[in-house]
């Protein structure tokens, strides 16, 4: 190979083609792998497919690792029969474990290094609600979920996040002893299956995140708080300067935004969030799982407001090529917990963790059926097609939607 043939490959293959002499050079990275340096800020991310790590998620984001969560469960286990559309409850993870544990299985393989636990909406007033669940119990659905986690997690060194998300009864009574309650009987839940951290997540209101987040905080595990917000703020008006500065007072560890809104808009909001952090003088690891759906013309209310939703919605699907463009603006935004939440399907997760590759150190084990930006393509009978087996061209794609009378974007109902 001359330095001309070098010099056209891009910089991820670079980085590849040098990380196996870089490995065997006394740098601070290697002195900290070979335990001859004791320096967590150099810990060694360059495995390939699954790292080798027992750290806790603040010891990997404290050292500046990139952190991958996974996709979204209620709209993927919807779509294959398994969650019933409109209260969105997690019975599953008892009535059809396989199910559960197979999507697990699925963003492990694609990169992610946390699975959440399969229980949105577990809290016993929306089991009560839905009218889905009358013989299951929160409590069974919890532990069903959390195994089911444990179990796939250790087949690739991945952490599990015991998730818990907003109650009917905060809208109901705005009480506070009585919503905290409910955290408190979830994270119970959890603490007997020794979950590693807890997220609390889609939270609309400021207020009823930092409930939880007192709540779990109480663990003394490490805590992550997202809400499902815009940039304009939560529900009641609140800045996302202002929700991030409740949160780490409250002591979440990692704050940030998820679902509702596509991923520029979730990352919008998140650079809102560090700039009131900042200005308080506080700090915070920050996180983001957005929509896996384009949602322009969404404010407060996000995707709930379209006309498509849920059951027309897969026209609004992020391609992967979306997804790379995604993970590479939140890293540059500073954020290192990267996932997708409703609507990020496991090849959406491969996509931010090949695009982060370099980063990281190491590609998942889903690559190893994928050709980087297209490459398998060079081997395809079509000339056209085999034109297409380069970054340029799929960096450029206009997708078309093969609908010619639809609008491009639609009129959110309630906004």
């Amino acid at each position: 190979m001359t330095w001309t043939d070098f010099g056209r490959f891009e910089p991820f293959w670079i980085s590849l083609l040098l990380r196996p002499v870089y490995d065997t050079l006394p740098t601070p990275v290697n002195l900290y792998r070979w335990q001859m340096r004791d320096d967590p800020i150099h810990k060694l991310i360059c495995q390939r497919s699954f790292p080798v790590l027992s750290w806790g998620i603040l010891e990997r984001l404290d050292a500046g690792e990139v952190v991958v969560g996974d996709g979204g469960y209620v709209i993927q286990l919807e779509r294959r029969g398994y969650v019933k559309a409109g209260q969105w409850t997690p019975e599953a993870a008892v009535e059809h474990p396989e199910a559960v544990r197979q999507l697990h299985k699925e963003f492990l393989r694609a990169g992610a290094n946390v699975l959440q636990t399969f229980t949105f909406y577990c809290s016993e007033d929306k089991l009560e609600l839905s009218g889905n669940v009358t013989d299951i119990t929160g409590s069974q659905i919890n532990d069903s979920a959390c195994d089911l986690a444990r179990e796939v997690a250790n087949e690739g060194n991945a952490l599990v996040a015991g998730g818990v998300s907003q109650t009917p009864c905060y809208l109901e009574t705005y009480n506070e002893t009585k919503v905290k309650a409910i955290f408190q009987k979830q994270m119970d839940d959890f603490l007997k299956k020794d979950i590693d951290f807890f997220i609390a997540e889609f939270f609309e209101y400021v207020e009823e995140a930092t409930w939880a987040v007192e709540v779990l905080k109480t663990s003394n595990k490490p805590v992550g708080a997202t809400l499902c917000i815009s940039p304009f703020g939560d529900m009641h008006g609140v800045p996302p300067g202002e929700c991030a500065v409740r949160l780490v007072k409250a002591g979440a560890n990692m704050v940030g935004i998820n679902c509702h809104l596509d991923p520029l808009t979730c990352i919008r909001t998140v650079k809102l969030m560090k700039e009131g952090l900042e200005k308080a003088g506080l700090k915070a690891h920050l996180m983001v799982q957005p929509l896996g759906l384009h949602t322009p013309e969404c404010c407060h209310t996000g995707y709930l407001s379209l006309p498509e939703f849920p059951f027309a919605m897969e026209s609004r699907s992020l391609t992967r090529w979306d997804v790379h463009k995604y993970a590479r603006e939140a890293y540059n935004a500073g954020i290192r917990y990267i996932g997708g939440c409703c609507g990020f399907e496991a090849y959406h997760i491969r996509a931010i963790a090949e695009e982060l590759a370099a980063e990281r150190g190491f590609l998942p084990p889903s690559s190893e059926k994928h050709g980087l930006w297209g490459a398998a393509l060079k081997m395809h009978t079509k000339p056209w097609v085999r034109a297409r087996a380069c970054r340029e061209y799929w960096e450029n794609l206009l997708p078309a939607t093969g609908r010619p009378t639809c609008p491009s974007m639609a009129t959110p109902q309630n906004e």
